[in-house]
């Protein structure tokens, strides 16, 4: 076996997840036949295929799944340094990624950045406000904001704010009593988050109600519900500051939902993470009522 180029791991990491050369060369942001070139290079270094080429994507052979379980390892390691270097950094300037949800992103946490970046103007933070859960080990973010809880042990978590939900609509929608929903229009939350507790309450609440729309972000389903498309669940940070709604009030109330705040253990010491968690526990509260 020759020597191989230790950065090709994670061209090959990439591809074992992805399947297919185009997806990890996105991943990565490198083009497919560089993503080619690099993994011909690996397999001829060791001397073995690490892949089948059949139609459905790339398949890990015996040999690959061998490499896969060190380079993942290897990875696991790398990252851990990454992390360990980054919390023993004491400087108040630097990166920092945070991945929330688009409506806390603008209402919530754009007003604690933008004290953030007048109290530490060298401190820059990356928001990611898309619907995926990133994963703390991997540095894809350095601080999440999300609804699930954190069961990882690496990850130093902690309840950051209960959100209360109401119900809304336009003005003109709200003109007359709703009953069991037979004259309403819905939006609602897209299939895959279904089973979330504001759908199942609005379902159950108004059975005879019409779904005119479906979306999974929350900005999306307040501009249709200010639009008139139909009456909508949403977090009352949101409905109660967007223009064109009101809130409609029932006997029962929408079920809240509480958000958790987490990041990496090896992280904890990082002055310009801590200062970020910090202002958002003593900010977040308060902004969210």
């Amino acid at each position: 076996m020759a020597s191989f180029e230790w950065s090709d791991l994670p061209v090959f990491l990439a591809i074992a997840r992805e399947g297919t050369l185009g997806a990890a060369g996105r991943r990565l942001g490198q083009s497919q036949p560089t993503m080619g070139r690099r993994l011909k290079a690996l397999e001829g270094a060791m001397g073995v295929a690490l892949f089948q080429r059949t139609a459905d994507g790339f398949v890990l052979t015996d040999e690959g799944q061998t490499l896969l379980a060190h380079a993942e390892r290897m990875e696991t390691e790398s990252l851990a340094l990454m992390r360990t270097l980054s919390g023993s950094d004491a400087a108040l300037d630097g990166d920092l990624r945070v991945s929330c949800s688009d409506w806390f992103g603008r209402v919530l946490l754009a007003p604690v950045l933008a004290e953030l970046a007048q109290r530490h103007p060298g401190v820059v933070v990356e928001t990611l406000t898309d619907p995926r859960i990133y994963n703390l080990a991997r540095r894809e973010a350095d601080l999440v904001v999300r609804m699930v809880p954190f069961d990882e042990t690496e990850v130093i978590a902690r309840r950051l704010v209960t959100i209360s939900y109401g119900l809304y609509g336009h003005p003109d929608a709200c003109l007359g009593p709703i009953g069991d929903g037979e004259d309403c229009s819905l939006v609602v939350m897209d299939t895959a988050f279904g089973g979330m507790p504001d759908v199942a309450w609005i379902t159950r609440r108004l059975p005879r109600a019409r779904i005119a729309s479906r979306s999974n972000s929350r900005e999306v389903q307040a501009q249709l519900c200010a639009l008139g498309v139909g009456l909508a669940v949403l977090p009352r940070p949101l409905g109660d500051t967007a223009q064109g709604l009101q809130r409609i009030e029932l006997e029962e109330d929408p079920p809240s939902r509480t958000q958790w705040l987490g990041y990496h253990r090896d992280l904890r010491r990082l002055p310009r993470l801590r200062v970020l968690a910090d202002l958002l526990i003593a900010r977040i509260p308060t902004l969210a009522y």
